[in-house]
């Protein structure tokens, strides 16, 4: 082994997690392709103030679609946690995360206060059943092992994913590289044609 190898920093073995939810995906989805269809028809065969009104509406609807149903994310790196909300993204070193839960909501709490994590919606639906799966004793079983009968507890898809975050959370809390101050940036490129669309759509509406 030459000086080199033996000086060269370990290879990273942390791989970026990234959180959203499918069903805000697939509904924001429709959603688009419903307005986009019924206000381009306005926009081909409507009269001026039609066309007009279909435009402001469109650009007011399509930000309010996409910043709350595409937009959300969780991104969960080495050093940092990535909330990307409906109208702001919020960058927390893992050192500024003092705790992660889920009532009705998933938020994740610094010592400035909390943030809601739209990504990860909590389906108290979906409690109900992993927790009625459990008092019948048909959680889950491993594939691999012996024991059989020692499954995992089973747990809800927002509860799963805290779990996932605490634990990378535990690992990077102490590094170096991962403390620092949150960083909050409003989402201008969503809010500026959506304050335009409202205020145009207005003037329209009494006109």
């Amino acid at each position: 082994m030459t000086s080199q190898d033996r000086t060269s920093p370990p290879q990273q073995q942390y791989a970026e997690r990234s959180y959203r939810s499918p069903a805000a995906l697939v509904g924001g989805a429709l959603l688009l392709l419903l307005g986009l269809w019924l206000g381009g028809d306005a926009l081909l065969r409507g009269d001026v103030h039609t066309k007009l009104t279909a435009l402001f509406a469109l650009l007011l609807g399509v930000p309010l679609v996409v910043a709350f149903t595409l937009r959300p994310l969780v991104r969960a790196g080495e050093d940092r946690l990535t909330v990307r909300n409906p109208f702001r993204t919020i960058t927390l070193p893992w050192g500024a995360v003092e705790d992660l839960r889920a009532a009705f909501s998933a938020e994740v709490f610094t010592s400035g206060g909390k943030y809601q994590l739209w990504a990860v919606p909590v389906s108290l639906r979906q409690r109900k059943k992993v927790s009625r799966q459990a008092a019948r004793g048909s959680a889950p079983r491993p594939r691999f092992g012996l024991d059989a009968d020692a499954g995992p507890v089973p747990r809800a898809m927002a509860d799963q994913t805290l779990d996932e975050l605490r634990e990378i959370k535990e690992r990077a809390a102490h590094r170096e590289s991962a403390q620092g101050e949150p960083v909050v940036r409003w989402s201008y490129e969503v809010l500026a044609p959506l304050v335009v669309g409202a205020v145009g759509l207005a003037v329209m509406v009494a006109v």
